[in-house]
């Protein structure tokens, strides 16, 4: 048994009536998956069999399903959304081993199984469970009742984290807003979108903690060394600074910061891309407003009210090479071009010759993920205000021409050469307009070093997102992420390094 399924959380609540019973049933729904196992237990006519038919008609998505208690049947099973559902009641069970002429463990298997008195048999139920337990309350109300619920395994944090997201919602006033999914990105955050019945709209998104990986250099973790967010609190930092300058990114409403629990401003769905691929007057005005973000003298500390203050790290030579490595551990062996160690030690060598400049260069908001998923299009709003910005916790102080490197060529979508240099010019005459000292060969040579490091940086990404992860459809974007870094390489100061990759990597350069 994990140490996780030997603890357990408790959450205990009242509800006032039945409709608020049957409420909190369906908000369970969205944390049992296949495997799992609800427990219902409480006096005669507490209301289990209510609880458990909310909660099948949620997860069937058939709100007019009967789903009668199964007193006499003991089992009942249902299918539908993807799931299926045994519900059980061992109230007329004498033993467990009766399971077995039930067909208990064939139903049960890659299901999810209710289970009313299932104090008879705790035995054959996953370790990954909840117990719910309904019992009447004093007083006049005949429907008020009190729900003990305990999480076994997994739903010790997950318990843990729906309270916490139930009480941000009450205390915010989004309790009663409806709740759908949104597709998440490549990180482990999920997001919902909220919707009063008055209309107005925002977005949950949850990102608890996530813990720190073990030690792999200088006593930190990957995360650590490459200077990514560990909560929340960069997020709300950085939303209320690009804010500040007139920028648009979210607002946020609320928050739970020791639970990673944000409401922020719901900006829509328009994207700056099309069928066709990017729409390049967005794409410009994305460029506009880096070069405007650029232009500022911007500070490398954010104060947070009620948190304090909160210091940007630097984008520094250890961050920009722990990425690039990335390629040598994932990506190399997906194309089976497995390198020495001394081969290894020549590219990172490589690597801190070319960057060492851009990583020492003055710094400004270097946002990280500037591109077409993380950018949205405001047409209500004006200027720059129209180019809505997200997933910018992670931002680091930094060379400025990384993120116009991000833009100029997108991961997620073919940015032509023509639009690229568009991007670049229009990016250069913004910040000459600003500052006639501005230097563009220094910029053009720093942005084709860091759109070679970031190309590196993402083939790993996405190597690892398939082999560790389960995210195949990343690998869709490799053949693009290739021929930028090929482009990038022509550079004169990327000539050691191209003719690393060159012998290591035959297959990179296929007309070579």
């Amino acid at each position: 048994m994990s140490e996780e399924s030997s603890q357990k959380s408790v959450w205990r609540l009242d509800v006032g009536s039945e409709a608020e019973t049957i409420e909190l049933a369906r908000e369970f729904s969205a944390l049992v998956r296949a495997g799992d196992a609800v427990m219902l237990s409480g006096d005669l006519g507490a209301g289990k069999t209510t609880f458990a038919r909310a909660l099948i008609r949620a997860l069937v998505e058939d709100p007019a399903l009967e789903a009668p208690s199964p007193t006499f049947t003991l089992m009942q099973i249902y299918e539908g959304a993807g799931n299926r559902i045994v519900h059980a009641d061992f109230y007329r069970l004498e033993d467990a081993a009766e399971l077995a002429g039930l067909g208990w463990e064939e139903a049960t298997d890659e299901s999810i199984v209710l289970v009313e008195w299932a104090e008879r048999a705790r035995e054959a139920l996953s370790p990954d469970r909840l117990e719910v337990r309904l019992s009447f309350v004093d007083g006049d109300n005949r429907e008020a009742r009190r729900l003990t619920i305990s999480g076994y395994g997994r739903f010790v944090s997950q318990l843990a984290s729906f309270k916490a997201i139930r009480e941000l919602l009450r205390k915010s006033g989004w309790a009663g807003a409806s709740r759908s999914f949104l597709q998440g990105d490549a990180s482990t955050r999920a997001y919902e979108r909220l919707e009063r019945p008055d209309g107005r709209r925002a977005i949950l998104m949850i990102s608890p903690a996530r813990p720190d990986g073990p030690p792999i250099r200088y006593g930190k973790s990957y995360s650590a060394i490459a200077r990514l967010a560990e909560n929340v609190v960069p997020f709300v930092a950085l939303s209320q600074a690009l804010r500040g300058l007139g920028l648009s990114a979210p607002e946020v409403y609320a928050k739970d910061l020791d639970s990673g629990l944000l409401i922020i401003e719901d900006l829509g769905g328009e994207g700056v891309v099309d069928e066709n691929g990017p729409i390049v007057e967005r794409y410009l005005e994305a460029a506009a407003a880096l070069a405007f973000l650029h232009a500022q003298q911007l500070p490398d500390s954010i104060a947070i009210e009620g948190y304090g203050d909160y210091h940007i790290p630097p984008y520094d030579l250890d961050a920009l090479l722990i990425e690039v490595e990335l390629l040598v551990d994932w990506y190399l062996p997906r194309v089976k071009a497995p390198i020495s160690s001394g081969a290894r030690a020549i590219f990172l060598n490589l690597w801190r010759q070319a960057l060492v400049q851009a990583a020492t260069a003055a710094p400004t908001w270097t946002l990280r993920d500037y591109h077409s998923p993380n950018l949205l299009w405001l047409a209500q709003r004006e200027g720059l205000a129209r180019i809505g910005m997200l997933d910018f916790q992670d931002c680091v102080l930094g060379h400025p021409a990384y993120d116009v490197a991000s833009l100029g060529q997108d991961a997620r979508v073919d940015a032509p050469d023509d639009l690229e240099l568009k991007l670049l010019a229009a990016y250069a005459k913004l910040r000459r307009d600003a500052d006639p000292a501005f230097d563009m060969a220094a910029f053009a040579k720093a942005y084709a070093i860091l759109a070679a490091q970031r190309a590196t940086k993402i083939l790993g990404i996405f190597a690892r997102l398939d082999q560790r992860d389960g995210k195949p459809q990343y690998l869709a974007h490799l053949p693009r992420v290739e021929s930028y870094l090929r482009k990038s390489l022509r550079h004169p100061a990327l000539a050691d390094v191209k003719a690393w990759y060159e012998a290591s990597i035959p297959g990179l350069f296929p007309d070579a």
